[in-house]
């Protein structure tokens, strides 16, 4: 019979996959002999296999679950639901992949009507009793029940306002058992029935409550976001209950090993006196630093922090613990590896190297690369930040620098960032799980209530979004959409800024300055560097961006698009009259304006790049997106005195180039199959500005002319012909002869499936990504947004193909490509310029299957190198150097 239920201490940290994280990190604290209250995990096959039955538990399951319990019951001298000894356990989600804030919790689970009494008299505090049932009764009734949470708050609200006191603390026992009344009241007018009395009922329930919530919809976004497979499933943790809400030597707490803010070596947490796990997290309550603790509880704070050390040896990593401290007993609930923003991530893998507790290639391995973005963009201009004037603070939760308009709810900023391309600051009481989506739109995050490790706190340190937390000083009215601070009213729609490395607040526009690579930046890209084998290309269509990219790391250009030259308002009519000209003579002549401003870019980018490859595709784009609307009368009568013709004239030729399916219609290399003289100007600016450069500036420059949207080879053929007939006749012109490669671009399905025959005339293939992915699937990458949230939920996609690269089928399109390219030409240059390049998961992918660079924006090229570096180490092939300090 399959085993679907482990004891802590039958299981370890290495049975992550089948325990979850939170598991297997419980039974290695077991095992390493700390103090954890016992109990069993339910495992991620239990899940699957639930899921897979219905939404039913196994009756072999079931039994395990009972069996389990027994042996925990036995080891704690108590029994499930005994009127006079009762055992309490708390339910609790553990994925393999850390979720934090994604799956439901539940709490005191156990009591009932007669064992709430039980717990009174043993514990000589009817307060703390009825206290741990009343959250019972509200967890149980919103996780499980999925009964609205709004209500019971209510309820609480009501009750601390009618005696006349601000804090859930100045409630007495009395008023706790009116509480727990008038909670049961609700949810049997709610429900029809009577709250569940049985204990075995409440724990099955339970169990599969958090199995549901694997696919709730928060953890179903949550996971698209972070790459997480929805086949793993989720572990249930069932454990003894301590109690930190028994009185004042009693308490609760969030720590980290080291500073998740900054990196720096010290312990770093909160917690709370007479209060249980969700008082921190949920940020009703304003935590005390941990430091604190050793005033209060000296042999408690000695004991904890040996603890945090040996953890953090043991797992070479900086850890996230939740502890409980109950009669002065320390208890440890939970540790993982902790998340952190994205320069605490670099200095702590570069501390830990030089401590010699990791390699330089362990250290590459521990770093996430989507969160260098977070070091990538701007921060506040220095001289603009000092003439500003802070309206208000609160606690840097989560650094860097954001401005944007104010929006209340997470539906609301999700809205204002998706339909109007707003930069938007969520402004809450508190965030919850339910706001993921709102916050991970958000550029950055401000709340009322809660601490440095708070829901906010902790999720936007993970997203590397700005956050300024437990602000007191906010009031904030939701009916009114406003909130008031220092004086002043700000309304939904209005700008401020936030500065989340102090915690200030600043009531208007504040500008921004780029950031830079320097420190344990560098240090640790330095390291990757040595490790990967993929190059890393930027996508650049100017000097300005070719600059920033060679900042990051850029090692050449892979993609240059020249379309992007031409929207520029003093070539525009140039291209306008190009594309309307009726004879091959007027397209030349508006091609000859076109020509000096084309190989002016082309010069600024090579000298730039020096003698880095620089990749240029040919006009690409629907010829239509460069027109003018039919209301421009000004610009259709200019251009058609350009072409001594009429508006009239003009306006039939706009609609005769319209096109139903422009994206599959006459662009690419199609253009050029039509106009060949297109693809002779673009040559002729390509190969002067190269002789040009490499005499004036002493380089050697190689461009690679990039043919777009090749489907046949005969295409190919019938442009590299015009190519090469043009380069020629440049270097006879100028006397100078100078190299370059002529290839194409991989976007068409048919291109995959003959790119042996291609590569006989192409000397590089560039993979395309984003038309090969919107031809693969049969749908626009412009409109697919409107219909793929139906494909998340029913599980049909698990992500955006266009964010992060379908392995599985564009994948093995390239996979071929790869293979049948080089068996027509074995030393064939390989490369990917879609917006995949700079995703990395999908880089990893470009590393098995052989590529030779991948090429992504500017601001993605750190990214990319850290990725292809973990490709290589992922592998093995960096085994030799693991031991290296």
């Amino acid at each position: 019979m399959t085993k679907y239920v482990y004891l802590f201490k039958e299981g370890n940290a290495s049975m992550k996959n089948l325990l979850g994280g939170k598991g297997a990190n419980l039974a290695e604290m077991t095992v390493l002999g700390l103090p954890v209250p016992q109990g069993f995990t339910v495992s991620t096959e239990a899940c699957t296999r639930y899921h897979r039955d219905n939404q039913v538990i196994a009756p072999e399951i079931e039994k395990q679950i009972y069996d389990a319990l027994a042996a925990c019951e036995k080891e704690a001298g108590k029994k499930f639901g005994d009127p006079e000894n009762p055992f309490l356990v708390s339910v609790r989600s553990g994925a393999r992949a850390s979720m934090p804030g994604m799956m439901d919790t539940i709490l005191n689970l156990g009591l009932n009507d007669v064992a709430v009494e039980a717990v009174a008299k043993r514990s000589g505090n009817p307060r703390f009793a009825y206290d741990s049932y009343r959250r019972f009764i509200q967890m149980f009734s919103g996780v499980v029940m999925e009964m609205s949470k709004d209500e019971f708050e209510h309820i609480i609200d009501e009750m601390k306002e009618a005696r006349g006191v601000k804090n859930d603390l100045d409630l007495n026992a009395d008023d706790m058992k009116e509480m727990v009344q008038r909670f049961k009241a609700f949810y049997k007018k709610e429900k029809g029935e009577e709250f569940p009395q049985d204990p075995r009922l409440q724990l099955l329930e339970s169990v599969k409550a958090v199995f549901r919530s694997w696919d709730n919809p928060r953890a179903i976004y949550y996971r698209r976001m972070n790459d997480i497979p929805s086949d793993w499933g989720t572990a249930v943790n069932v454990q003894a209950m301590v109690f930190g809400n028994m009185g004042d030597d009693c308490g609760t707490g969030v720590a980290f090993t080291r500073d998740p803010s900054t990196g720096e070596n010290r312990l770093y947490g909160e917690y709370l006196i007479n209060a249980q796990g969700e008082d921190v997290v949920a940020g009703i309550r304003t935590p005390l630093p941990i430091a604190t603790l050793e005033q209060s509880m000296p042999a408690v704070y000695k004991q904890f922090v040996e603890t945090a050390n040996k953890l953090e040896t043991h797992y070479k990593d900086m850890q996230d613990m939740e502890f409980t401290i109950e009669g002065g007993k320390l208890f440890m609930l939970q540790t993982r590896n902790g998340k952190r923003t994205a320069s605490a991530a670099l200095r702590i893998a570069v501390d830990l190297v030089n401590e010699g507790m990791l390699t330089k290639a362990e250290a590459v391995l521990k770093v996430d690369p989507k969160q260098l973005d977070a070091l990538l963009h701007p921060q506040f201009d220095a001289a603009a930040l000092k003439a500003a004037k802070p309206v208000g603070s609160g606690l840097p939760a989560s650094p860097g620098a954001a401005c944007g308009q104010v929006y209340f709810t997470a539906d609301d900023a999700t809205k204002a960032t998706v339909e109007k391309g707003q930069k938007v600051i969520l402004v809450r009481q508190e965030t919850s799980p339910e706001d993921i989506e709102g916050m991970n739109h958000a550029v950055g995050i401000l709340t009322a209530r809660g601490g440095m490790t708070s829901h906010a706190a902790v999720v936007a340190r993970g997203m590397g979004t700005c956050c300024v937390a437990g602000c007191g000083e906010v009031r904030i009215n939701d009916a009114n959409k406003s909130f008031d601070l220092g004086g002043k009213t700000f309304k939904e729609g209005d700008f401020i800024s936030l500065d989340g490395s102090t915690g200030k607040i600043y009531g208007e526009v504040i500008k921004t300055v780029e950031a830079e690579m320097t420190g344990d930046f560098a240090t640790l890209m330095s390291w990757a560097d040595s490790f990967r084998k993929l190059k890393v290309r930027t996508n650049a269509d100017t000097p300005h961006d070719a600059e920033a990219a060679i900042k990051f790391g850029a090692e050449g250009i892979g993609l240059t698009r020249t379309e992007h030259m031409f929207f520029a308002p003093d070539r525009i009519a140039a291209m306008r009259e190009m594309i309307l000209s009726e004879t091959e003579e007027q397209r030349r002549k508006a091609l000859d304006k076109l020509l000096p401003m084309q190989k002016g870019d082309f010069k600024g980018i090579y000298e730039v790049m020096g003698e880095r490859p620089v990749t240029i595709r040919y006009l690409d784009p629907p010829l239509h997106e460069f027109l003018p609307n039919k209301s421009m009368t000004e610009e259709i009568a200019a251009i058609a005195k350009e072409l001594g013709t009429t508006p009239a004239k003009v306006v039939e030729k706009i609609d005769m180039l319209h096109e139903f399916n422009p994206m599959m219609g006459h662009r690419g290399c199609r253009l050029a199959v039509t106009f060949p003289e297109i693809a002779e100007m673009q040559t002729r600016a390509v190969i002067e500005a190269a002789i040009e450069v490499s005499k004036e500036k002493k380089l050697n420059v190689l461009p690679e002319i990039m043919i777009p949207l090749i489907g046949a080879v005969k295409e190919f053929e019938f442009i590299k012909k015009i190519v090469d007939e043009t380069a020629a006749k440049v270097m006879e012109e100028k006397g100078t002869k100078i190299q370059y490669m002529v290839g194409t671009m991989i976007e068409i399905p048919r291109a995959c499936l003959i790119a042996d025959e291609i590569a006989k005339s192409a000397e590089f293939f560039s993979f395309g990504t984003n038309d090969l992915t919107q031809m693969a699937f049969g749908f626009s990458r412009d409109d697919a947004g409107n219909f793929l949230d139906d494909y998340y939920d029913k599980k049909i996609y698990e992500s955006d193909p266009f964010a992060r690269l379908d392995q599985v089928g564009v994948g093995k399109l390239m996979k071929m490509s790869v293979e049948l390219g080089r068996k027509g030409r074995p030393d064939i240059k390989l490369g990917i310029c879609g917006e995949h390049g700079g995703d990395p998961s999908s880089v990893m992918f470009c590393h098995d299957i052989g590529l030779a660079y991948v090429s992504c924006s500017p601001f993605r090229v750190p990214i990319a190198r850290l990725a292809a570096a973990q490709a290589v180490l992922a592998q093995g092939a960096g085994a030799d150097s693991f031991g290296q300090r």
